[in-house]
């Protein structure tokens, strides 16, 4: 089974958590075998409080817009199911987290209230500030460093971030996107082998040789695919590959 990543973001009344602020807005969408699904989570929330006028020029969701919308409460199940089990995938992810977590436990669900216990979480921040120490790596700076557009960002948005850091999230981690073989691309330019034959090996010759690795190979192999994924801050890429494979 190809292994689940959702990638999230939430909008709150304001920060920190702890002077009782909450979350408004929560925006998820899904990545199987590095694509996007278009199965995404996206919900208003009403918080019984006002939003600070600070978070409101940030995300711009009034306490009007979100009379009648549900309380966490009562999308908890449907959330928690969404989300089980996935990798999940933040900009400063301990900021969502924590809101994530009160939320839950507000909502009398204690069990829930670490969702580490139930998904991996993989901070896109920490990642960015391991591989460009020193550098600006907001959402923005990251979106401007990989080449992804946020043009339609005048204002935060749950979902609309998330969609962003999906695409800055597959950039930082694909690598190699496509594979093309020399002499032949469409214009003709970049090869050193256009025109060349193809050579057909005889339907004779002996078969190849298949060497199996040993359980220390295999061992050794496995070791160093954890030591990557702990590195990129989620699986390999050929392990993803493989999973989507599979």
């Amino acid at each position: 089974m190809a292994t689940r990543f959702v990638v999230f973001d939430t909008e709150t009344t304001g920060m920190p958590v702890t002077d009782g602020h909450r979350v408004i807005e929560i925006g998820c969408v899904e990545i199987i075998g590095r694509r996007l699904t278009g199965r995404n989570f996206h919900v208003y929330l009403q918080p019984d409080r006002e939003s600070d006028e600070g978070a409101i020029g940030v995300h711009g969701i009034t306490s009007q817009f979100l009379i009648g919308k549900p309380r966490f409460a009562e999308v908890a199940d449907e959330f928690y199911e969404y989300i089980k089990g996935a990798h999940l995938i933040a900009h400063n992810a301990n900021f969502d987290v924590g809101f994530l977590n009160n939320e839950f436990a507000l909502a009398g669900q204690p069990e829930r209230a670490d969702i580490t216990q139930f998904t991996t979480v993989i901070d896109t921040l920490a990642m960015a500030r391991e591989r460009h120490p020193g550098q600006r790596n907001s959402l923005d700076a990251l979106c401007k460093r990989y080449g992804v557009d946020n043009s339609n960002r005048e204002l935060h948005g749950a979902l609309l971030d998330s969609e962003i850091l999906a695409d800055v999230y597959l950039a930082m981690t694909g690598g190699q996107t496509s594979l093309s073989l020399a002499g032949n691309s469409s214009d003709g330019e970049g090869s050193s082998n256009q025109g060349s034959e193809i050579r057909r090996l005889g339907s004779g010759r002996p078969a190849a040789r298949i060497i199996r690795a040993s359980e220390a190979e295999l061992a050794e192999h496995a070791a160093r695919m954890d030591a990557i994924a702990k590195s990129a801050g989620g699986p390999a890429l050929w392990s993803q590959l493989l999973d989507s494979a599979s």
